[in-house]
């Protein structure tokens, strides 16, 4: 990275105004300014940005992208168990109550970010809607189901850490809490009844009327009903809850994004000529894609170029690294869920079976397709993006240098996750937005395709040149 600025080989220790200045000055000439969550200090943090690349590559070493978003559309479960959460903390279920969040007001700051922040704008957005006994009460349900189901043993620690926080560590041993958590199959508003007047006995000793300590509370009942989710697609109900809460035609609450299949065949070097084959699939996406505006004729010629990219990817397989701000544990389940799909999709694919056969078992193991497995659990809450912990530790896990990493391609879906690839050193960083990010300013984005990795395929072959 010839034109990049560098840091200076000696840096002292601490630095005053000038010098720090001075500093700063030689790390380039674009920065990003990212929040910390209200209780971190300092409240912000900048980040000095890799040059944009636009240009071809000759060579493509190694690929992160966002889980959520790129990968998969598990963004309709996030938003659920978010608007569930304000739901709960405000006492109105009903939509006749309230319709709901908002998608252009309240989306571009719920996606993407750490938990902490989506819920600490929740809060805040909604602070003169919530119910304090309706908070109490929200909180030490979804307390008592982690407790009693949750299968997370840091969720675990952390909701046992935060009673404790919050003003009474007793309630943990509390009968009426204890039979709790042993009635976590019951239906929300049942659980909540079984809590008797546990809420009003602990509503002296509950500190939930500060800001900090309501984004705590809020936080745990927004992981209680992600994780009420996530446990029952993992024993096979995924089906029916996407029917249930998103309705018939809507889709599913955990699914693969367009071509993720082919996708990652291409580049793991799995398809070679073959990789023309799904040409006829992408075109049509572009074509009709209601944010693109390509008329037939300018994609001619993409059967070739997708033929030419798999020859190449299999003579040079890239890495391919997921990165995600969901905890291990949820990530593992929603690829589980996503590459049952996907080895479903790949079953039909237009391929002789000896090519077909081997393909269905390497893209039905998430375990064994990615080189680099990276989730909030490798790092902390306060770190997520748009910090660049995330995508930093990927570049290593990976075994990418500094000095290759203009030859890596980024995808995100979110601001934060174009801030966090640019801030770890990622040049090349491509935007795939879709319904639920398109008000985000993906400004920090080298481009942005509304048409997804179709597009990032057929119109762009990949940047390389």
């Amino acid at each position: 990275m010839s034109d990049e600025p560098t840091a200076p080989q000696e840096a002292p220790k601490f630095a005053g105004t000038d010098q720090a200045a001075s500093l700063i000055a030689r790390l380039g000439r674009e920065f990003a300014v990212v929040r910390n969550p209200a209780h971190v200090h300092p409240p912000y943090e900048i980040y000095p940005l890799a040059p944009k690349i636009t240009e071809p590559r000759r060579r493509i070493l190694a690929i992160v992208k966002d889980m959520d978003g790129t990968t998969t559309t598990t963004e309709a479960l996030c938003l659920h168990s978010l608007e569930y959460m304000v739901r709960r903390i405000t006492g109105r279920m009903d939509r006749a109550d309230w319709p709901g969040l908002d998608r252009m007001r309240d989306y571009p700051h719920i996606i993407g970010n750490s938990t902490t922040k989506h819920v600490e704008y929740l809060v805040q957005t909604y602070a003169g809607d919530v119910q304090p006994a309706a908070l109490r009460r929200a909180y030490l349900d979804a307390a008592a189901w982690t407790l009693g189901a949750g299968r997370d043993e840091g969720r675990r620690r952390e909701v046992v850490s935060n009673l404790c926080n919050l003003g009474d560590d007793d309630v943990v041993n509390d009968p009426e809490f204890c039979a709790a958590t042993d009635r976590t199959d019951l239906p929300t508003a049942e659980r909540e009844r079984a809590l008797g007047d546990l809420p009003e006995r602990y509503a002296d000793r509950l500190r939930l009327d500060a800001f900090t300590d309501r984004v705590r509370a809020a936080v745990d009942i927004y992981y209680q009903r992600y994780h009420e989710i996530l446990a029952a697609t993992d024993r096979g109900e995924g089906a029916r809850l996407s029917r249930e809460l998103l309705g018939p035609e809507a889709g599913r609450l955990i699914d693969p994004m367009p071509a993720v299949a082919v996708f990652l065949a291409l580049v793991k070097g799995w398809l070679g000529d073959d990789a023309a084959l799904f040409h006829d699939e992408m075109h049509s996406y572009l074509i009709e894609h209601p944010r693109c505006d390509y008329a037939p004729g300018d994609l001619d010629g993409g059967r070739g170029r997708l033929a030419a990219l798999g020859r190449h990817f299999e003579r040079w397989p890239a890495k391919v690294g997921v990165v995600t701000s969901s905890i291990e544990y949820e990530a593992r389940i929603v690829l589980a869920e996503v590459f049952d799909v996907v080895r479903r999709q790949v079953e039909r694919w237009p391929l002789p079976s000896e090519k077909r056969d081997p393909l269905v078992e390497r893209l039905s193991d998430y375990r064994a397709l990615y080189d680099a497995f990276v989730t909030a659990s490798d790092s902390s809450e306060i770190r997520l993006k748009p910090h660049r912990d995330l995508y930093s530790i990927a570049l290593h896990a990976l075994g990418v240098a500094p000095e290759e990493f203009d030859d890596v391609i980024g995808f995100e879906d979110s601001e934060s996750g174009t801030i966090a690839i640019r801030a770890a050193g990622i040049g090349l960083c491509v935007a795939l937005p879709f319904a639920d990010t398109a008000g985000h300013d993906l400004s920090a984005a080298s481009f942005v395709l509304h048409g997804g990795l179709p597009e990032a395929m057929l119109a762009h072959n990949l940047w390389l040149a």
